[in-house]
């Protein structure tokens, strides 16, 4: 218990400050205890927050949920179709493919940001959405996860009763697979989710338009004008503050989903 307390004040304690000092006037953020709450400034924040620049962080917010949350459902789906595959049908090569999978998951992705910006560079698609948001939807880990769930859940004998019925393969892993895979599912898309929000290095070599940049760019680029516009330091900490809100809200929505995907993985 004293571990767990211990963890979730070092998790918590973060938030917390984010919390007191978007509240604050950028006077008060500078010369007051950053643990203390002052002068109650945080409706003025946002304003200044949802106006700058003709209202860029909304536009990279918007951004930042097309990459992540369309990102994320595509890579879940193609991660459920290889990882179906890769448990329920028997080819030549199978396992190999399926340890060739493995190792994309131990290649960090720094190793991979400047091939991916040469890649995209010949076809001509950097400072584009497209340069974010295909790399996004690759999952080898996603590609794992499914597979070990996919043998878990999924029945052989059940598979084999939908063909006997006369569905096509294609409709038995929509109508079979799909549902009985569906907390994996969720427990994939929370993951790729989080990854791709936070993902930063892919859109620092990829872009260079801002209205083409994700929170995590967009805040990194004013924090480092503070020092010619200090007046965007406490932009930055509200902006951070709002950028935690959709990851909250997605885990407390697909909370339930994801523990049970979690608990239905330990069987293998």
């Amino acid at each position: 218990m004293v571990l767990l307390i211990i963890a979730a004040v070092y998790f918590l304690v973060p938030i917390y400050w984010l919390v007191v000092n978007a509240t604050k006037t950028q006077p008060d953020l500078i010369g007051s205890n950053g643990f203390l709450f002052s002068t109650w400034n945080l409706g003025r924040n946002l304003s200044d927050l949802f106006s700058r620049s003709d209202g860029i962080f909304l536009r990279w917010g918007l951004n930042s949920l097309l990459y992540a949350g369309l990102g994320a459902a595509v890579g879940t789906f193609l991660s459920a179709m290889a990882g179906y595959a890769l448990a329920k049908y028997s080819f030549r090569g199978r396992e190999a493919l399926f340890t060739l999978i493995l190792g994309g998951v131990l290649v960090p992705a720094t190793a991979l940001a400047l091939p991916l910006f040469l890649i995209f560079a010949r076809v001509g698609l950097t400072d584009t959405y497209w340069s974010v948001f295909l790399p996004s939807v690759v999952s080898p880990f996603g590609v794992y996860l499914s597979r070990i769930f996919a043998a878990a859940s999924v029945p052989d004998e059940l598979i084999d009763a939908a063909r006997l019925d006369g569905a096509s393969e294609w409709r038995v892993f929509v109508t079979v697979g799909l549902r009985l895979m569906s907390p994996a599912l969720v427990t994939i898309f929370l993951f790729q989710f989080v990854v791709i929000w936070n993902n930063f290095l892919l859109p620092l070599i990829m872009l260079r338009s801002s209205e083409l940049w994700p929170i995590t760019y967009g805040l990194f680029s004013w924090q480092s004008q503070v020092s010619r516009d200090p007046s965007l330091q406490i932009l930055t900490v509200t902006g951070s503050l709002v950028s935690v809100i959709p990851l909250i809200v997605t885990f407390l929505a697909l909370q339930r989903y994801w523990q049970a995907g979690l608990t239905a993985g330990s069987d293998r």
